[in-house]
C-alpha cells in the first residue's frame, strides 16, 4: 500500500524477483512511479477499505507493505491485513519512532525511517563505537555495527569474543560481506557487525573502542 518512491521501487523490486505484486495507491497518478515494464495489478483506491484490499488480492497474498506518507494509514493498514485477512508477513513505516517501538513489541513489524536514516547517518559520520543496525520485536537481542580499536588487528574473532562478549554475525571487508570462522583474524579496515544482548550493548562496544587487555 503507497506508491511513492520506497513503495514503487519495493513493487519493481519484488517483480524483479519473480513475485507476483498489487500496488495500492489513493492517487491514480501515484503508478506512474512504477517501471514501464511493470506487469502487477495496479488497484485506485483507500488500502484502508476492505473492498479495495480484496480488490488488490489480499486473500491470497503472502505478504503486506504499508508503506504510505501517514502513520495511522500505515499501522491500521497492517492489522488489517494481519487480523481480517490472515497475513502472517506485514510490515509498517512509521516515521513516529516512539510509536513505532510501541507497535513492535505488539508484533507487528515497523520501520521507522526517520531512526533507520539517522542511525545510517552516525554509522557514516562517526567512525566509532556502535550503531544498532537491528533490534528483535522485544527489544532484547541487537545487530549492531561497531568500530572497534585498532589495538584489536592480528586477534583471532573468536578470542574478541570471549574477552567482550559479543557474538560476530559477519565482517564486512573490502565493502564485502564476509561469514568469518573461528580462526579469521581481524585485519585493518574490517567492520564487525556484531550480535549482542541490548542491555549489554554499550558495555561490549565499549570494550572494542579500546585495545585489549595486556595480558602476561
Amino acid at each position: 500500500m503507497g506508491c511513492g518512491r520506497v513503495g514503487s521501487t519495493l513493487a519493481d523490486g519484488l517483480e524483479e524477483l519473480g513475485h507476483t505484486v498489487a500496488i495500492i495507491d489513493i492517487d491514480a497518478h501515484a503508478f506512474r512511479r512504477l517501471s514501464p515494464h511493470f506487469r502487477g495489478r495496479k488497484v485506485h483506491g483507500v488500502g484502508l477499505h476492505r473492498s479495495v484490499l480484496e480488490e488488490s488480492g489480499i486473500r491470497q497474498a503472502g505478504a503486506f507493505a504499508a508503506v504510505s506518507s501517514g502513520d495511522n494509514s500505515n499501522i491500521i493498514a497492517a492489522r488489517v491485513a494481519r487480523e481480517t485477512f490472515g497475513v502472517e508477513n506485514v510490515v509498517a513505516r512509521i516515521y513516529d519512532i516512539r510509536r513505532a517501538e510501541i507497535y513492535q513489541r505488539l508484533g507487528i513489524p515497523t520501520v521507522a525511517t526517520v531512526k533507520w536514516t539517522a542511525d545510517q547517518m552516525l554509522r557514516r559520520v562517526l567512525q566509532e563505537g556502535g550503531q544498532a543496525l537491528w533490534r528483535d520485536p522485544t527489544g532484547t537481542v541487537q545487530l549492531a555495527e561497531v568500530h572497534v580499536d585498532q589495538g584489536w588487528i592480528g586477534h583471532r574473532l573468536k578470542a574478541i569474543e570471549v574477552a567482550t562478549g559479543v557474538r560476530v554475525a559477519f565482517v564486512t571487508r573490502f565493502g564485502e560481506g564476509k561469514i568469518p570462522t573461528p580462526d579469521t583474524m581481524l585485519q585493518d579496515g574490517d567492520l564487525l557487525n556484531v550480535v549482542v544482548l541490548d542491555k549489554d550493548a554499550e558495555r561490549a562496544t565499549a570494550a572494542l573502542a579500546k585495545p585489549p587487555e595486556k595480558t602476561d
